[in-house]
């Protein structure tokens, strides 16, 4: 189904940690790329962004975190809400200190400092002791022990995993409620994705941090998700519960590659054509 409203709070039901609204993204101020997006992440929740490359997974993560201008990009509809207040006109930073903050694709470290380095930078905000972020940021080596070996390492010499793990530990120090991670398991073998993932469930439920992660693997976001929206040409197309999403024929057809006759190859999922009722 095509998400043209904002998802409403059924009676009873708590209201959402994250709210998109119907938003509509304009780059350069002629250049559509999202068309009425909306989506909600629950307090404590996994929430999986799905889609092809350039589907408009991105642009969404940057529409939330208020990381579009710098790309000349801006939210002319809509509007996004974090715990119940409107944040699409705070600043980057101000949104940070009030608890979301975004793992870029492509992790973006600064290489020429070190692993422990990095990971301060993420405390930038804080207003705490050293005392705090110390702990922190041990809490941070806890999860990530790799890091800690580390960690007097320049990050640009560091693995593309260690570089994805220093972002996400950058991310934790920042103490957020939300973590908007965009495209992690880019450029990584399937052993270190799946470490990846698996850390990010003990973090989810374990510090408590919810998770709005947009993924092309398919296959292993809806694994550890809670809740998934599929993102075709800037709309949201389909959305459901992951295990819901795991088991339709489309997904499986579609993204999965998998159809009711066994494994597809890459062309014939490249070239399959949707069911009309998607456009719907």
């Amino acid at each position: 189904m095509v998400a043209n409203v904002a998802p409403e709070t059924a009676p009873g039901v708590a209201k959402p940690l994250l709210a998109v609204n119907n938003i509509e993204v304009i780059y350069n101020h002629v250049i559509l790329v999202l068309k009425g997006v909306s989506l909600q992440v629950q307090e404590g929740g996994i929430v999986a962004l799905l889609g092809a490359n350039g589907a408009g997974k991105s642009t969404t993560l940057k529409a939330i975190s208020n990381l579009l201008r710098a790309e000349r990009g801006e939210v002319t509809k809509g509007s996004v809400e974090y715990r119940g207040e409107r944040v699409d006109g705070l600043t980057p930073n101000d949104l940070v200190r009030r608890g979301v903050i975004q793992v870029m694709e492509g992790r973006h470290c600064f290489g020429h400092l070190t692993v422990e380095e990095n990971l301060l930078t993420g405390a930038f905000t804080r207003s705490e002791g050293q005392a705090e972020i110390r702990r922190d940021l041990d809490l941070v080596y806890t999860y990530f022990p790799r890091l800690k070996e580390r960690r007097q390492s320049q990050a640009g010499y560091t693995s593309g995993g260690e570089q994805q793990m220093t972002a996400i530990g950058r991310a934790l120090m920042s103490r957020p409620r939300m973590i908007l991670l965009d495209e992690p398991s880019m450029g990584l073998a399937p052993q270190l994705v799946e470490e990846i993932f698996e850390i990010v469930a003990r973090l989810n439920k374990q510090e408590g941090v919810s998770f709005l992660l947009a993924e092309q693997n398919t296959n292993i976001a809806l694994r550890f998700a809670t809740y998934g929206y599929i993102l075709e040409s800037g709309r949201v197309v389909l959305d459901g519960k992951a295990s819901a999403l795991r088991e339709n024929e489309d997904v499986k057809e579609f993204y999965l590659g998998m159809g009711a006759g066994g494994r597809r190859s890459f062309r014939d999922v490249k070239h399959y054509r949707r069911r009309k009722r998607w456009l719907a």
